[in-house]
């Protein structure tokens, strides 16, 4: 008997998650039996968000340290990965700041109490800082002694360590063969982990999902429509309208010769919600319908289903705002800046595993104090909103490769 894919096994957890929820929020709280197995359910729970936190770190810092090395293999093509790379982190930056202000526009989530992560948000501290403040203070934050950083859980700050060390090890060149080599041998350990604790992901599911129904107003459950029609249509603008307009504005290729010509990959990404497993078909639309250099697009699109995500890094900040917004804070403009920054590199590092967003919304959560254990909210939503923002993160792919071969086309 085949067993059914991890996939099918986190959303038989979460409908079942759900199902059992409302079972329990039918029953008396009083009942000592009713608060034992919300218990029981909260401390599995409990468990299952301690070991995504507990790998968290060591993945952001192998992902990152490795990956800036893997560039040393593209000398060759510098101008091509160097006008790559600037096209994604733009697109990024945009599709992030478009989901962040429609947030503050519509505000999804705002006015309920979610009594479930009361105790995880007593330590939260919303400081007020002007802006030279928080300069000063982001900075320092970022520069610290990487051994602190790692036992503190400093997120960012293993992130900039990671990117001097991915550095230093593209300059060293052979010297640092063995350092290199090492490194990418401990993200495979650390990626084996990952793939371990993603099997106890049903059961993890189910019993945040259960906490999080049995203990909370039904009025929950009508925001996230709200927040769906959030980001569903801002993504959905990012891909038809702006995406498309930097395409026009750069190449003079029109929209409807795009999408005629990418229409088979994004019919797949939509089907498949996989970057990955679309790849074939979208470098097979890039280069045929499309008339990219397979030399432009066999670089581009590759990498781009890796590290190019604008729905990714759309859905991510917007979320962490929603979150906010849910258990009543009030981020500053200085912490939406620090959910700019780690959504943008949660998109770029999310690794290629089955539900790797959930271990890089944890990331986005923890970088401004929100509670990891929100993710529970988002997750019976998440396959669904995960078709929209695969087909825009492959448009992306598409578009990119027509812009880079635009400017190294001589």
């Amino acid at each position: 008997m085949k067993w059914p894919s991890l996939n099918a096994q986190i959303l038989a957890g979460a409908v079942l998650g759900v199902a059992i929820g409302f079972y329990f929020h039918g029953l008396e709280r009083d009942d000592a039996t009713v608060e034992s197995w919300l218990y029981a359910f909260g401390l599995v729970g409990a468990v299952f968000i301690d070991l995504l936190k507990m790998i968290l770190i060591p993945l952001v810092f192998t992902s990152i340290a490795v990956g800036i090395a893997n560039l040393q293999a593209h000398k060759q093509v510098h101008r091509v990965w160097i006008t790559t790379l600037c096209f994604f982190a733009f697109t990024m930056a945009i599709a992030i700041v478009l989901g962040m202000t429609a947030n503050q526009v519509f505000r999804p989530g705002d006015g309920l109490d979610v009594q479930m992560f009361a105790d995880a948000m007593q330590n939260f501290e919303a400081n007020q800082l002007a802006l030279p403040e928080f300069v000063a203070q982001f900075l320092r934050s970022l520069f610290v002694n990487p051994f602190a950083a790692f036992s503190q859980g400093n997120v960012l700050a293993v992130v900039i360590y990671a990117l001097f060390v991915g550095i230093a090890l593209v300059i060293g060149g052979e010297r640092y063969q063995s350092i290199l080599t090492s490194l990418r041998e401990f993200n495979e350990i650390t990626m084996q982990m990952v793939r371990w604790i993603m099997y106890l992901a049903p059961l993890g599911i189910m019993a945040l999902l259960i906490q999080l129904i049995a203990t909370q107003d039904a009025s929950l459950f009508g925001s996230l429509g709200k927040f769906m029609l959030v980001v569903t249509g801002t993504t959905l603008l990012h891909g038809v309208v702006i995406l498309p307009l930097i395409l026009y504005l750069i190449t003079k290729v029109t929209p409807l010769r795009f999408f005629a010509g990418a229409r088979e990959a994004l019919l797949t990404a939509f089907s498949t919600s996989s970057s990955t497993a679309t790849l074939p078909v979208t470098l097979r639309c890039a280069e045929q319908n499309l008339q990219v250099r397979p030399d432009v697009a066999g670089f581009v699109v590759p990498l781009g289903a890796t590290v190019n995500m604008d729905g990714t890094a759309l859905y991510e900040a917007t979320a962490a705002l929603f979150v906010a917004n849910l258990v009543g804070i009030d981020l500053s403009p200085a912490q939406q800046m620090i959910v700019f920054f780690t959504a943008m590199i949660a998109a770029i590092g999310a690794p290629g595993i089955p539900s790797a967003g959930m271990v890089t919304m944890v990331m986005v959560l923890q970088s401004v104090g929100l509670p990891a254990e929100a993710i529970a909210i988002l997750l019976p939503i998440d396959r669904l909103l995960d078709t929209v923002r695969t087909a825009v993160n492959v448009e992306g792919d598409m578009i990119g490769s027509l812009v880079v071969q635009r400017f190294v086309k001589d």
